[in-house]
């Protein structure tokens, strides 16, 4: 096999590559953005076998163990896994937020020292963004990480941070001036989850699992060359990341919700008239949904009105699932574990609300909505 620059070759062999390591049992199943618990095993041992067969970090630099190929390539490759239902990575937080953060403003130190390691699957990444008093309003964060000579102190609190338990290394949010505006005093940060005074407390979820922890830091010591980007600069790196999280796999995103619908579809089979008029309204939904993502595919202004849409649909769907199957709907199974895991997903990676309101200001030119304590203009 060649893997050269030419896209249809290259998608040739990346199906070949996906069905030989579904065939030989080496290949982890689709699980998402959040990598669960139980698909820890399997996700790491898939990830260390794309490394060794050349096969990882399509679009990353070869001098730092990836295959130096274009985004587009990168895209073939998320979309012959989607076909597959086959995970494309690890997990998001470190070969998609962790990694094209280091790429874009990592020192050649830190690239040096992270990118091949992640690849390699020696380095499993969280994220440390969220707080108990600041979700949404990531802005509004309060950790704090002060400079002490050669190290940067850091005191607070993280919460939402799926795989933290597992995880070597974690991107940090921190406050490092206080008296700068909310979104100028932040800094950014890749963190040793090794190090002294960093309590992790996973966070069991509805369905019995424990994808998601709190973190504690207390008189961390941080190394003054765990900075990422510019000091107080924090909150343009975490905007790239955060598009990079909205944004996703472009076309992938199609297949997996072609399949859904497929699978809707053949679920209005055999039901009575009212369920089946709420699986048409969801349908048309989600045929809107495709629609919308076959003809922008990954513009950015598309993202926030993507989540929407797929997070309602989701929930929705788990809903109706859930009145298909009746009693059985109440006892342990994928379709119970879907029911009680999709209110969750109107929180995670940007809450509905809050989507609502980016679709309102920066797309539609709504004014913007009163904060607390200001006028409407500030």
């Amino acid at each position: 096999m060649t893997k050269g620059t030419d896209l249809e070759a290259f998608r040739v062999e990346c199906a070949q590559f996906i069905s030989a390591a579904k065939d030989s049992g080496e290949a982890c199943p689709s699980y998402g953005a959040i990598l669960p618990p139980a698909y820890y095993q399997a996700a790491m041992r898939w990830q260390r076998y794309c490394y060794d067969s050349d096969w990882a970090g399509i679009h990353w630099p070869s001098s730092y163990g990836g295959m130096g190929l274009s985004k587009r390539h990168n895209i073939i490759w998320h979309e012959e896994c989607a076909k597959a239902e086959i995970a494309p990575y690890l997990n998001l937080q470190g070969l998609v937020l962790a990694g094209e953060a280091i790429l874009r403003c990592g020192t050649l130190e830190q690239k040096e020292k992270f990118l091949r390691p992640t690849l390699m699957n020696e380095i499993l990444w969280c994220q440390l963004f969220s707080e108990p008093g600041a979700g949404s309003d990531l802005a509004g964060l309060q950790s704090s990480a002060i400079i002490d000579g050669d190290y940067f102190v850091l005191n607070g609190q993280k919460v939402w941070s799926s795989n933290a338990q597992f995880a070597q290394f974690g991107i940090l949010m921190a406050r490092t001036n206080f008296k700068a505006s909310k979104h100028k005093g932040i800094s950014f940060f890749l963190l040793d989850m090794e190090l002294p005074g960093i309590d992790v407390r996973p966070l069991k979820q509805m369905t019995g699992d424990h994808e998601f922890c709190e973190v504690f830091f207390d008189d961390v010591l941080m190394p003054r060359n765990a900075l990422l980007g510019e000091l107080h600069g924090g909150w343009s790196v975490a905007m790239a990341v955060l598009e990079d999280e909205r944004s996703g796999a472009g076309s992938a995103d199609v297949i997996s919700l072609s399949r859904r619908l497929q699978s809707m579809t053949n679920n209005a089979k055999g039901t009575d008239s009212l369920t089946r008029q709420s699986l048409t309204s969801l349908l048309s939904r989600g045929r809107s949904l495709q629609s919308l993502l076959e003809e922008r595919g990954s513009d950015p202004m598309m993202a926030p009105i993507a989540k929407l849409l797929n997070t309602e649909i989701g929930y929705d769907e788990a809903q109706i699932e859930s009145r298909i199957r009746g009693p059985l709907s109440m006892l342990d199974g994928d379709a119970t574990d879907r029911l009680l895991y999709s209110p969750g997903m109107r929180i995670a990676g940007g809450s509905s609300e809050i989507q609502k309101n980016i679709i309102g200001e920066r797309i539609l030119g709504l004014p913007r909505e009163p904060q607390i304590g200001t006028s409407p203009e500030a």
